[in-house]
């Protein structure tokens, strides 16, 4: 079979191998050039794409889970999902959490993942005890907090070894919903000083009209909240509605997106609202349907996420949002974040800021905005996320990554660079 990113783009023929035994990935490992693994396809761009790709995803047993310490022993290719499943009746929850949880443990820690409470408990990283890992000459090793395979592997985009095994920390709840409260802006300025208003608060988000203009640039609806604690973790994952096809191109444009926009901030009411939304749709709303993708049409999409210094966000938002609303080319799914201090993994993408993620279909354009999107990210002292990227250049990677190079060292030193790449890898020089 040949494997794709969740953007569905660029598409690539590629030979999938897979593995039930560290000795039968050892003997994969020894017979290819070169590869990168894959698990449940759920990275945007072209960070787990190349020619050959080892399959983790069936790599999903569960070892061995501490109920009363909440420490959970797993097989890299377990789905986050299957986590929540097994742990959520006995009242815990995944300490660090992304938008889906459809994604591989293995692939959070090799992106490592963040989410709606970076502020507060940082990366995916900072729950993770240890894990195994396989290197280039077919060794299994492992990898404990603060050794320098830890901080080169959490974040490093699975260019340092596949990833067998971990062992994580999980959190303690006493429900399966949230307490959820609704702030809507009118505009960026108020839409920042509600994130440090209720920045106390364990979890935050905020969906943005980014095709708003002028004095409405950055208006917003801001969802804040904790886990209620009223005792109920009888949870059942619901049903799911499907897009069985890709949409036309034509769907999806600036007419549809801003009755789309419009209508979702104008169902909120005005000022602050409070309701108890069940925790699959405050963290995973998309989840809800399968194959969302296919809405941006065959060609595919690409997701835009970029994150400034806390010093320049409010400046480098605002020409940001200006130049998007100015193009035409919105994104229905505009998400931002504030984010708490950076780690000391080499390649881990948050800092302390504000980060906005944007959908984008691919078409004719784009990627001449995004370039000047860049532009003004590395003048404002940021980054982008090597998870959603597909077409940032070296020059601009470089710019925001500045440990890039003792992890090209620890690469090359070790003979990682020539067993495991990506198309990104070699796109970046990583």
């Amino acid at each position: 079979m040949s494997l794709q990113s969740w953007g569905m783009y660029p598409l690539v023929e590629n030979e999938t191998l897979e593995f039930q035994s560290e000795a039968e990935l050892s003997k994969e490992l020894h017979d290819a050039d070169e590869l990168i693994a894959y698990g449940n396809g759920r990275s945007y761009g072209d960070s787990a794409l190349n020619e050959t790709l080892v399959y983790t995803k069936p790599y999903n047993y569960f070892l061995d889970f501490d109920v009363a310490e909440g420490l959970l022993h797993i097989q890299a290719g377990v789905l986050l999902s299957e986590i929540l499943e097994g742990v959520v009746k006995h009242g815990w929850f995944l300490k660090v959490t992304p938008g889906t949880k459809l994604i591989t443990v293995g692939g959070a820690i090799a992106s490592d993942i963040h989410g709606k409470n970076h502020h507060v408990e940082g990366c995916f990283s900072e729950c993770v005890e240890e894990f195994t890992l396989m290197l280039a000459n077919g060794t299994v090793q492992t990898v404990k907090k603060g050794e320098e395979l830890f901080l080169a592997t959490c974040g490093g985009m699975g260019l340092t070894g596949v990833i067998l095994t971990a062992k994580i920390r999980l959190k303690k709840i006493n429900s399966q919903y949230i307490n959820q409260t609704t702030i809507k802006t009118k505009n960026l300025k108020e839409t920042f000083a509600a994130f440090e208003e209720y920045s106390s608060l364990p979890y935050s988000v905020a969906w943005i009209d980014c095709l708003a203009k002028d004095e409405n640039i950055g208006k917003c609806l801001l969802m804040v909240g904790e886990f209620a604690d009223d005792g109920d973790l009888r949870y059942k994952p619901k049903s799911k509605l499907n897009i069985p096809f890709n949409f036309p191109s034509f769907a999806l444009n600036t007419l549809s997106v801003k009755a789309f926009n419009w209508l979702y901030y104008k169902k909120s009411p005005a000022g602050v609202s409070h309701q108890r939304v069940h925790f699959d749709s405050f963290f995973y709303p998309l989840d809800s349907i399968r194959n969302w993708n296919r809405i941006y049409g065959k060609n595919g999409f690409t997701q835009y996420q970029f994150i400034l210094p806390k010093e320049s966000s409010f400046d480098g938002l605002q020409r940001i949002l200006d130049k998007i609303s100015k193009s035409g080319k919105g994104s229905f799914l505009a998400v931002l974040k504030l984010y708490g201090k950076e780690n000391e993994n080499y390649l881990s993408f948050p800092i302390e800021g504000y980060s906005l993620a944007l959908d984008f279909k691919i078409e004719e354009g784009l990627f001449e905005l995004l370039d000047a999107l860049d532009e003004i990210v590395v003048e404002c002292g940021g980054r982008i996320y090597l998870t959603k990227d597909v077409r940032m250049s070296q020059e601009t990677f470089e710019s925001g990554y500045e440990k890039i190079e003792l992890f090209r060292k620890f690469r090359k030193e070790n003979s990682m660079s020539e067993k495991f790449n990506s198309l990104q890898s070699k796109r970046l020089g990583l």
